[in-house]
């Protein structure tokens, strides 16, 4: 039997708080996004990427590089991003959504199928999976992935109603275990202290010091885990970042 059409959308938008236009940030001669849908593209289980950023006008140069660059996008609400998921998942025709953030551009092909392979595996069949849920990781950040049905989805949308469950699209699933048949892949040994993640300066800063260190995007999460090992220095370029808590929300005005 095939597997369900399994659509990864990276939510993507200009208006970061701490580094604006992080997004389309210039990372070894391209935009980071560019690494994120490349690099996602690669998994075997996942049929088609979609970038879902919003109808703003200050997510235009966005939606242009999309287009520019034969991405899938979508266009929704910059802060309900619930809303955002779901429609773009309507508009793709997904089945399963592989939910990854616009600030991962070491997102690993080998990991997603992975951890699609365990999603799809599961018995009794699974509404939401995750490498990583609040106060417990054992993965870099930066490599965080999530997965849920579109059904799962779908009554997400219609049941969370705080600011946060809409604004980070998946705290519904975290916070109502009860509702929902939910694996948290845990990764052995732990490195989820590690930071891959692009939300500061600093982050730029040490992303650019790790692809300097290869000729191509080609690289897995376990290159970049070997040279980190090798030279902790690139790990001290941010690690004094703080890493935002999942119940924090935007409060600026759209």
């Amino acid at each position: 039997m095939p597997e369900p059409r399994t659509i990864a959308i990276i939510q993507a938008r200009m208006a970061s708080s701490r580094l604006p236009g992080k997004v389309l940030a210039d990372l070894g001669g391209q935009p980071a996004l560019a690494w994120m849908t490349r690099r996602a593209g690669r998994a075997a289980r996942i049929d088609d990427v979609v970038v879902a950023t919003t109808a703003d006008a200050s997510d235009d140069p966005v939606a242009a590089w999309c287009t520019a660059a034969g991405v899938s996008v979508y266009r929704g609400s910059m802060q309900d991003v619930l809303d955002r998921y779901l429609g773009a998942a309507r508009a793709f025709n997904a089945s399963v959504i592989v939910r990854l953030t616009g600030d991962c551009p070491f997102i690993d092909p080998q990991i997603l199928d992975e951890d699609l392979a365990t999603f799809f595996a599961h018995r009794p069949p699974l509404d939401f999976a995750a490498n990583r849920l609040p106060g417990d990781r054992t993965v870099p950040i930066g490599l965080d992935t999530e997965i849920c049905t579109r059904a799962a989805l779908e009554r997400a949308a219609r049941e969370a109603t705080e600011p946060h469950q809409r604004e980070h699209a998946m705290p519904y699933f975290y916070e109502n275990p009860e509702l929902f048949n939910i694996l948290h892949i845990r990764h052995t040994p732990d490195y989820g202290h590690l930071r891959w993640t692009l939300d500061t300066p600093e982050d730029l800063a040490f992303l650019r010091a790790i692809v300097a260190h290869f000729p191509d995007d080609s690289f897995s999460w376990l290159d970049v885990l070997t040279l980190v090992q090798e030279h902790p220095e690139l790990s001290a370029i941010n690690a004094a970042v703080r890493h935002k808590d999942y119940r924090e929300v935007d409060d600026r005005q759209p």
